[in-house]
């Protein structure tokens, strides 16, 4: 891919992510204690909600990613891993533009 292509897909990436950053800003409202529902559904409903605000936590991560790789575009450091350094595959990047680490260093960083 050139970078031309690169960046056109993070940005239509950041596009899709600020979308559904959106969404999920939407469904996590708080849940009004008059609102009359059941006290199963108003359980349903705080589950979802928790539900959701994870997923906005990782909307708004990946969006702060992608927003750093778009400044590293044309850099000698675009597409290196922040931790170690080392060149982050293109495969990688294609699948997940938001990667700012190496495949070995995501692992020991999700433990």
């Amino acid at each position: 891919m050139t970078t031309e292509e690169i960046n056109e897909k993070i940005r239509l990436e950041i596009e899709k992510t600020k979308k559904k950053i959106n969404s999920y800003k939407e469904i996590t409202q708080p849940i009004a204690p008059d609102c009359a529902i059941g006290r199963v559904s108003r359980m349903d409903a705080i589950i979802n909600k928790s539900v959701a605000e994870s997923a906005l936590r990782k909307a708004e991560e990946k969006l702060k990613n992608l927003e750093y790789v778009t400044t590293k575009i044309g850099q000698s450091d675009f597409g290196k891993c922040v931790l170690c350094n080392q060149q982050i595959p293109i495969e990688r990047i294609i699948i997940r533009p938001e990667s700012i680490h190496c495949v070995d260093c995501a692992k020991k960083e999700s433990l």
